[in-house]
């Protein structure tokens, strides 16, 4: 007996909740949410431990081993990102939609899906950091502080996305 997906949550409940997380997170932390000092907590942890010697010497990775424990691990947002993906498989598994499924177009392998997939999230995470911010950290926190510069991230994001877009949609559309 195959299990139907359930619907998905009502997108201005969930857009509200989103505020309220985003606000808890601005009272408990002091901070907005943001998930892309997580990879880079990752990459200077991977760093320190295969060449411990490397990131003494430099000053950018041995600033992050000199501050409070020394650990970039324990950075709080690591936590948040694995609370992120904890929740989303676990409400993949309550909403029936958990299990590998690669979402393509009829003109289009799984292969270069995979490898679009993969090369979008590696552009995407370098921008993050040359622009100081990712989706959730520069435009989702800055936009909750009337950020000027939250406001023209969000409209870069969206705006860059629908220029894409335009250019790749024969290989989503029959």
């Amino acid at each position: 007996m195959e299990q139907k997906p359930k619907s998905y949550m009502n997108s201005y409940l969930a857009g509200f909740l989103l505020g309220l997380v985003l606000l808890a997170s601005f009272f408990i932390t002091g901070r907005g949410l943001g998930a892309s000092g997580a990879a880079k907590s990752v990459v200077i942890e991977t760093i320190g431990s295969i060449s411990p010697e490397y990131a003494e010497a430099h000053p950018f990775y041995a600033s992050f081993f000199a501050e409070g424990d020394g650990r970039p691990m324990r950075n709080w947002l690591v936590f948040l990102t694995f609370g992120v993906l904890g929740g989303a498989f676990f409400s993949g598994f309550m909403s029936g939609r958990a299990g590998l499924k690669i979402d393509k177009g009829p003109r289009i392998s799984n292969t270069s899906r995979l490898i679009f997939a993969v090369a979008g999230g590696i552009l995407f995470g370098l921008g993050s950091q040359f622009g100081r911010g990712c989706t959730s950290g520069a435009a989702l926190s800055g936009m909750a502080v009337l950020s000027t510069a939250g406001f023209v991230t969000m409209m870069a994001i969206f705006g860059t996305g629908f220029v894409i877009a335009y250019f790749f949609r024969k290989l989503w559309i029959n």
